[in-house]
C-alpha cells in the first residue's frame, strides 16, 4: 500500500492474515499519510506527544489540507509511539505565546467540513483529549486511560475542555474529572460518552482507518458524517447540584484555587452560549497562569522529574530485585512487606518469634485487605500474594533467597547492629543490606558487616505501604550501582526517591526536628499547640506538628529526644510537657490519647484542656509569662526555621539540590504542594525576607535562630536556591 507524504519517513508494510501492520519512522511533528480515501495525521513528537508550537502548527496546516484533498473524505489523528498525547508542552508555559494556540486548532478540527476521528492508544490527557474532544468521533483502544489533569499543575483546562467535555459526558462526570485531575479507563468512558467505540487492537492507526471505513460505509456524503460536540447541548443542572459541588470542593480541594476555578468554568457551559462559555475559560485560564499556585505545582512537577537525576549514577546498572527479606514485621516491617507484595516481589519476612511472625502475617493480610477494599488489589490477586508470594519465619535461613534484606527494627544502634550482622550471615552472596532506619548512622551500621560495601539506607515513611517517599541514604562505601538500584526499588513500589546523604535524620526527619523544635519553642512561649495545628493547616499542610506527633506515637519523639540527651546544649529550650504526656502513657491514637483524645477509636482528635495544663507548668517552672502568637507570626517562625536548616542540608551536600528537599516535605511531610515546597517558597517570598525574620527572632534565641551559611551566600550574590537547582 502507498503512503503519500510529504514529510521524511521509512514505512515497512507487513501482510498476515489477519490485516496489515505497518511500522512508520517519522521526521516531523506531524504527518500527513493518506490512506486509500483516509488521512492519517499522525502527531510524532517523543517522548510524550506534547502538543509544542510546531505539533499545533503541523496540525492547522494537515486539517488545511485535507478540507482541500479531493480524495481525502475522513482524516483520523492519532499519536506515534505509545501514547496519543499528553497535553500542552509545559516549557512552553513561561515563554511567549506563539500562533495557532490550542484552542484555535481545536475549533479548525471540530468545524472541519469532512468527519475528523481522534484514534487514542496510551494516554490521552489535558490538551491531548481537548484535541480528541475537537475531533467528530472518538475512538480508544482498550488499554487506553483519559484525563484532565491540569487542577494538579494549578491550572483548568484552557483549550475548550471545559465546555465540550460536559457537553460529552455531563455536568457532574465532567466536573469529577476536571476538579480531581485523576484518569479514567476508556471502558469506563464509552459509558459516560467520551469514546465512541472501543478497539481490541494493538495499533491504533489501524482501528482509526477501520472505524472511518465504517463510518464512509453509512453514507454516500462524508459532510453527513460531520457531528460538532459544541452543538451538543448540555443536560440541565440544578442549582442544588452546583451548590453541592461548590461546597464539596470546599472541603476536599481546601486553599486550592485551581478547582473552585474548574466549577466556575464548568458552570459557564450551562449558564452561556457556546461561544461565550469558551470565552469565559480562556478568561478564567488566563488569570490562573499568573498565579502563585500555578508556578508552586509547575515547580513541583519539574522537581520530582529532577530528583532522579543522579550524576554518580549515571551509567550505573541497578541490581534486579525480585525478593524481598525483612527484618521485624510490626507496623513499618509489615508495610514495607506490603508495599513490596503489591510491587510484584516475593517477601521473606523473619520475627523473633512464632507469635510475632503470625501477628505481622495478619497485619499484612489486613493491609491486602484495604487494597482490595479501594480497588488496587482483585480477590485472586490478593490470595495469590498472601499464599505464594508471602513467606514469614523466626530464623534468619529464611532469608537466604533475598536479593535484598532491610531491618525495620526498634530505632538502636546496638540492635540495628546485631540484626545487621546476623543479615551478613544469612544473606548469599551479592545480596543488599538495608536499613530503615529513620535517624541512626548508615556508615556506623555498615562498619559492623564484613561487606561494608553491600550496605545502604531506604527511609520508608510509615505506614509503608501508603506513603510515597522514600529516602536512598548512600553510606561512604556505597556504590553507584545500589544507589540506582534503590531508585529502580522505588519506581517498583510506585514511590518517589529522593538520594540522601548520611546525617542524624538525612533530610526529612532532620528538617523536621528543626522546625518541630521551633513550634515547641512557641509553645513555651504562649501559643497553644491547638493554635499552632490550625494556624499551619490553614496554611495548607495536610496536619499540624502536634496531630502528627500523635499519629506517629509520642513514643517515637520521646526517644529521639532521650537520645540526643548526652549531646543537648545547655542553652537548648527543652519541651519537658512533652516527657510529661509519654509518662503517663498518653502516646498518642494508638492509645487514644495524646496531645489530642481520640474517643472510641476516633481518627480526628478532640482538644484536652489538661494538656494545656502541663504545658502552663511548664512555662512556669521555666519562670516564663506566656504571650500572645497571631497565627502569621506561627506560620512565619515555622516556615523560617524549615527553610534555615534546608539550606544547611543541602550547603553539607545531604540533599543534592533545593528542589530534593522540596519533593521531600511534599511527599513525607504534608507540605501544600500548591506552595512547591520550602525552597521554592523561600525564593518566593525572597530569600533577604527570609533572613530579615531569622534575624528579628535570633534578637531573643541567637543560639537556635543561627542563620544558614548558604542562605547569606546566596544573598551577597543576588542568587536564589533555585539557582542551584
Amino acid at each position: 500500500m502507498f503512503f503519500a507524504s510529504e514529510s521524511l519517513w521509512i514505512s515497512i508494510d507487513f501482510h498476515f492474515p489477519h490485516g496489515q501492520f505497518r511500522y512508520s519512522v517519522f521526521s516531523n511533528p506531524v504527518n500527513y499519510e493518506c490512506v486509500q480515501n483516509v488521512v492519517l495525521i499522525t502527531i510524532n513528537n517523543p517522548p510524550v506527544n506534547a502538543l509544542s508550537h510546531a505539533v499545533r502548527n503541523g496540525l492547522a496546516t494537515s486539517i488545511t489540507r485535507f478540507e482541500k484533498d479531493s480524495k481525502a473524505h475522513v482524516a483520523v489523528i492519532v499519536g506515534n509511539g505509545k501514547l496519543f498525547s499528553c497535553g500542552a508542552d509545559i516549557a512552553e508555559f513561561n515563554k511567549p505565546s506563539q500562533a495557532p494556540h490550542l484552542a484555535d486548532v481545536i475549533l479548525q478540527i471540530e468545524r472541519c467540513s469532512k468527519p475528523v476521528v481522534a484514534a487514542m492508544h496510551g494516554t490521552a490527557l489535558g490538551g491531548g483529549l481537548e484535541v480528541a474532544m475537537g475531533a467528530h468521533y472518538r475512538i480508544a483502544l482498550a488499554q487506553t486511560v483519559l484525563g484532565m489533569p491540569e487542577v494538579k499543575l494549578g491550572l483548568i483546562p484552557g483549550a475548550g475542555g471545559t465546555q465540550r467535555l460536559p457537553r460529552l459526558v455531563g455536568f457532574e462526570n465532567a466536573l469529577s474529572m476536571v476538579t480531581t485531575g485523576d484518569t479514567v479507563d476508556a471502558a469506563q468512558c464509552v459509558i459516560t460518552g467520551l469514546v465512541d467505540k472501543l478497539y481490541d487492537e494493538d495499533d491504533a492507526g489501524i482501528a482509526g482507518v477501520s472505524f472511518a471505513r465504517e463510518l464512509l460505509a453509512k453514507t454516500d456524503s462524508s459532510s453527513t458524517l460531520v457531528r460538532r460536540t459544541g452543538d451538543h447541548p448540555v443536560s440541565s443542572v440544578s442549582d442544588k447540584m452546583v451548590a453541592k459541588w461548590r461546597l464539596s470542593l470546599s472541603e476536599s480541594a481546601s486553599g486550592i484555587v485551581a478547582p473552585a476555578i474548574a466549577l466556575q468554568a464548568i458552570e459557564a457551559s450551562i449558564n452561556l452560549s457556546y461561544e461565550l462559555g469558551l470565552k469565559e475559560e480562556k478568561r478564567l485560564f488566563t488569570a490562573l497562569m499568573g498565579s502563585p499556585q500555578k508556578a508552586g505545582m509547575i515547580h513541583a512537577f519539574y522537581a520530582e522529574r529532577r530528583v532522579c537525576k543522579i550524576e554518580e549514577v549515571a551509567g550505573a546498572r541497578p541490581i534486579e530485585i525480585t525478593h524481598m527479606g525483612i527484618v521485624g514485621g510490626g507496623t513499618m516491617g509489615a508495610g514495607i512487606a506490603t508495599a513490596a507484595l503489591l510491587g510484584g516481589l516475593t517477601v521473606s519476612l523473619v520475627e523473633r518469634d512464632t507469635k510475632s511472625a503470625n501477628k505481622a502475617r495478619s497485619t499484612i493480610e489486613e493491609n491486602l485487605d484495604g487494597a482490595v477494599r479501594r480497588g488496587k488489589l482483585d480477590v485472586k490477586s490478593r490470595e495469590h500474594l498472601e499464599k505464594c508470594k508471602l513467606i514469614t519465619g523466626t530464623h534468619y535461613s529464611t532469608l537466604a533467597q533475598s536479593d535484598l534484606i532491610i531491618e525495620a527494627v526498634f530505632e538502636c544502634m546496638d540492635v540495628k547492629k546485631q540484626v545487621f550482622q546476623a543479615m551478613d550471615s544469612a544473606a548469599k552472596p551479592g545480596a543488599i543490606l538495608a536499613t530503615n532506619t529513620s535517624y541512626l548512622d548508615v556508615n556506623e551500621i555498615a562498619s559492623c558487616v564484613k561487606r561494608p560495601e553491600a550496605v545502604m539506607g531506604l527511609h520508608f515513611f510509615s505506614p509503608a505501604h501508603v506513603m510515597k517517599l522514600m529516602e536512598v541514604v548512600a553510606a561512604e562505601k556505597t556504590p553507584p550501582e545500589l544507589v540506582a538500584t534503590g531508585f529502580a526499588l522505588a519506581t517498583k513500589l510506585g514511590k518517589r526517591a529522593v538520594r540522601s546523604g548520611v546525617c542524624d535524620g538525612f533530610i526529612g526527619n532532620r528538617i523536621l526536628r528543626h522546625y518541630r523544635t521551633a513550634a515547641d519553642h512557641m509553645v513555651l512561649d504562649g501559643a497553644s499547640p491547638y493554635q499552632i495545628d490550625k494556624a499551619l493547616t490553614d496554611y495548607g499542610f495536610a496536619m499540624g506538628p502536634f496531630a502528627v506527633a500523635d499519629l506517629a506515637g509520642l513514643d517515637i519523639g520521646y526517644a529521639a529526644r532521650q537520645r540526643m540527651t548526652p549531646f543537648r546544649h545547655q542553652r537548648e529550650r527543652y519541651p519537658n510537657w512533652a516527657d510529661d504526656l509519654y509518662h503517663e502513657g498518653r502516646l498518642g491514637q494508638k492509645t487514644g490519647k495524646g496531645y489530642y483524645v481520640y474517643p472510641d477509636g476516633a481518627r480526628k482528635g478532640l482538644e484536652d484542656p489538661h494538656v494545656e495544663e502541663l504545658v502552663a507548668q511548664a512555662r512556669h517552672e521555666a519562670g516564663l509569662t506566656p504571650r500572645a502568637f497571631s497565627d502569621e507570626e506561627i506560620v512565619t517562625r515555622y516556615m523560617s526555621a524549615m527553610i534555615n536548616e534546608a539550606a544547611r542540608v543541602v550547603d553539607e551536600g545531604i540533599a543534592l539540590r533545593p528542589s530534593d528537599v522540596d519533593v521531600v516535605l511534599l511527599h513525607g511531610y504534608g507540605f501544600p504542594r500548591w506552595r512547591g515546597g520550602p525552597m521554592h517558597t523561600a525564593d518566593q517570598m525572597g530569600l533577604p525576607a527570609v533572613l530579615q525574620n531569622i534575624q528579628l527572632f535570633a534578637e531573643a534565641d541567637d543560639y537556635f535562630w543561627q542563620t544558614a551559611p548558604l542562605l547569606e551566600r546566596l544573598i551577597a550574590e543576588k542568587r536564589n536556591f533555585s539557582s542551584l537547582n
